[in-house]
């Protein structure tokens, strides 16, 4: 197996940006999801409303991508700001009819779960032939996108180490998905008919996996995947 694809969101919520490599520490992507959009009662931007999160739609019609000195970069239909340029916070606190800021992870992970997705290319294309879905993998957020021969053989990889390349991750759980993966988003068009509930009704709602770190490093898109026994 290879990894074919890497992509990491600076900001929570927003849309991405595709690379060829990426360090990886015991966080996960380095820089991925470090900031989110956060309101004055320090709930963050999302799908859906809970404890942690304000359900901000506006939030997906924004796309963030990190220039070469490192400075993350939001941009939308009509123009683009960097983090930390009050005209960003400005702005989004229009779109988003509240005061708003984007602000970097403190001690409260702006992960939902675990720090690494990952999605095999046989899923999605099983997704794409059952229910003829556009199983496209930014619709799921996945970090990673592996080539697979059977569908949802990562669901199989629980507890188990997987190698990319110097990195060594560990998968944790499936990920149960929410109304996000119906939301156009991230440049990928959601279909009129849904994709959510065909997965409640079919895969407990579930899709991808996340992965904890065990071994940082570079990964590159390419790099050689083996999956090592149960621990």
């Amino acid at each position: 197996m290879t990894l074919r694809s890497i992509r990491r969101y600076p900001v929570k919520s927003m849309g991405g940006e595709d690379l060829q490599r990426v360090d990886v520490d015991r966080r996960g992507l380095v820089g991925d999801r470090w900031y989110a959009v956060v309101d004055d009662d320090g709930k963050l931007a999302s799908s859906k409303s809970s404890r942690r999160f304000r359900r901000r739609d506006a939030v997906f019609e924004h796309r963030a991508t990190t220039r070469s000195d490192g400075t993350v970069e939001v941009s939308w239909g009509g123009g683009s700001a960097t983090v930390e340029d009050p005209v960003l916070d400005a702005h989004l606190s229009k779109a988003m009819s509240a005061m708003v800021r984007v602000l970097p992870e403190t001690s409260t992970p702006h992960f939902d779960s675990g720090h690494v997705s990952l999605v095999g290319t046989a899923t999605l294309a099983w997704c794409e032939e059952r229910w003829g879905v556009a199983a496209d993998p930014r619709r799921l957020r996945a970090n990673l996108v592996v080539e697979t021969d059977e569908p949802f053989a990562e669901d199989d990889w629980i507890g188990r180490p997987v190698a990319v390349g110097e990195v060594t991750l560990v998968v944790a759980e499936r990920i149960p998905r929410c109304r996000m993966i119906d939301i156009d988003q991230d440049g990928a068009v959601a279909p009129g008919d849904g994709w959510l509930k065909r997965l409640a009704a079919e895969r407990e709602t579930c899709a991808a996996v996340y992965l904890d770190v065990e071994r940082g490093g570079v990964l590159r898109v390419g790099d050689e995947v083996v999956v090592g026994p149960l621990g």
